[in-house]
């Protein structure tokens, strides 16, 4: 009996802390056409040109482009191949792999955490991971040895600094500082993703003993606290950082093509990342991580920051909730309120001139961006990720855009770019 209660209790417990019924109930994505939704199927025709102009030129080995608008996807094509060697060609259902894309979902996790209360957001991360207690900052760096000396900061790091990237963690193996490139491999940090067995756990510990870029709060600099935010999320929950976002999140709103490792049934879906070498398109080698991670190695390493895989249409569903106000399908993940502050400048003026300020999980598209044209309303959320993939949400017109693509090294890529312009102007009410 007492067994019997303590189990009760436990699920009480995680009933009273797990998604919640709203008073609102948008359904899940449905397939539309323009005419229903006010846009033009004609328009949106420009965009077959654009990308069938990318694959017929050699720009591009493959894409998958999706549009959606008042919760339904009029647009859904792809384009090319998945894997030119091979032959085959891409699919609508493709799996990319969504490196940065996954930051904007760790953010969401971390959101939905903080509104039960669990933290607040200018708690110190030391207060839940100890090891980033007393951080320091970098003084002096010596190539020769890559030796350094490093300073108290001024202040610690806290949760919101890990959401905006203005925490003083560099970035590893992709820093813009030769000097943080080195300090991070000499102490074999772990960047955005590997087949290795490791735990993020295990590389945001070491992270936590190495200098910063800057006193937290002081700068911006794109870093790995996604993965510190990732661990923290383990730390809060009491339960892996995937069972987490399968549980909590994939699940409930139908992501599920969404993973940090691919069930063996998917494996077959993942589009090859390729490269152009005279003229062809050829898979992307093994350099310091193996793009076969999705599918392969210990598959333990779930990096808050770039691990996730995904397709088109469930990176759709995850914008459509927020686009909803933080609901989908009756399923409330995150209140309106909490959103209206996760869209606020967080990054004081250090986008300054971009036409963007960063919020607490995206970039969002601010007056200068409206006059520059092209980018959407003003409030329009975006991110892309380091294989080529680029998302936006116009929360104004209810739009949604996603462009897929699997690519490594220099290509002459334009249609991310012209892809939101198309989309915007196929706006036809």
């Amino acid at each position: 009996m007492k067994n019997l209660l303590t189990l009760i209790f436990c699920l009480l417990v995680w009933t009273g802390f797990s998604q919640t019924k709203s008073s609102q109930r948008n359904p899940s994505l449905m397939e539309g056409t323009a005419l229903q939704v006010g846009m033009s199927d004609a328009r949106l025709q420009r965009i077959d040109a654009m990308c069938e102009a990318h694959i017929k030129e050699g720009k591009l080995p493959g894409i998958v482009a999706l549009v959606a608008k008042n919760g339904r996807i009029i647009y859904h094509k792809a384009f090319g191949m998945a894997d030119s060697p091979a032959g085959k060609p891409m699919t609508t259902d493709a799996i990319f792999r969504i490196a940065s894309q996954s930051k904007a979902i760790t953010s969401t996790a971390v959101m939905m955490l903080w509104e039960e209360g669990k933290f607040r957001l200018d708690d110190p991360i030391s207060k839940y991971i100890p090891a980033f207690k007393n951080p320091k900052v970098l003084q002096s760096f010596q190539y020769r040895d890559t030796s350094y000396r490093a300073k108290p900061a001024k202040r610690e790091i806290t949760i919101r600094h890990l959401l905006t990237h203005t925490s003083g963690i560099g970035y590893g193996v992709i820093d813009g500082d030769e000097r943080f490139r080195m300090i991070y491999k000499k102490a074999g940090i772990t960047d955005l993703f590997t087949t290795e067995d490791i735990s993020i756990e295990e590389s945001v510990k070491k992270l936590a003993e190495l200098p910063l870029h800057h006193d937290p709060g002081d700068g911006y600099v794109y870093s790995e606290g996604l993965d510190v935010l990732g661990y923290f999320i383990e730390v809060i929950s009491g339960m892996s950082f995937s069972d987490f976002l399968q549980e909590r999140l994939f699940k409930p709103l139908g992501m599920n093509d969404t993973h940090f490792y691919l069930p063996s049934e998917q494996a077959n879906r993942l589009v090859k990342v390729q490269q152009k070498e005279e003229e062809k398109w050829v898979h992307y080698p093994v350099t310091f991580y193996d793009t076969d991670y999705p599918i392969k190695g210990a598959k333990r390493f779930y990096s808050g920051g770039a691990g996730l895989s995904s397709t088109a249409k469930d990176y759709a569903t995850f914008l459509q909730m927020y686009l909803n106000g933080g609901e989908l399908n009756g399923i409330r993940f995150l209140s309106r309120t909490t959103i209206e502050t996760m869209m606020q400048n967080q990054v004081k003026d250090f986008w300054e001139g971009s036409g963007k300020h960063y919020g607490l999980a995206f970039g969002v598209v601010n007056e200068e961006g409206v006059a520059q044209g092209g980018l959407g309303s003003l409030g329009t959320f975006d991110w892309g990720g380091y294989f080529n993939t680029q998302y936006f949400a116009d929360p104004k017109e209810k739009v949604i855009g996603i462009l897929m693509k699997q690519t490594q090294g220099p290509v002459d890529d334009q249609t991310g770019w012209m892809f939101r312009m198309l989309v915007g102007q196929a706006i036809d009410n």
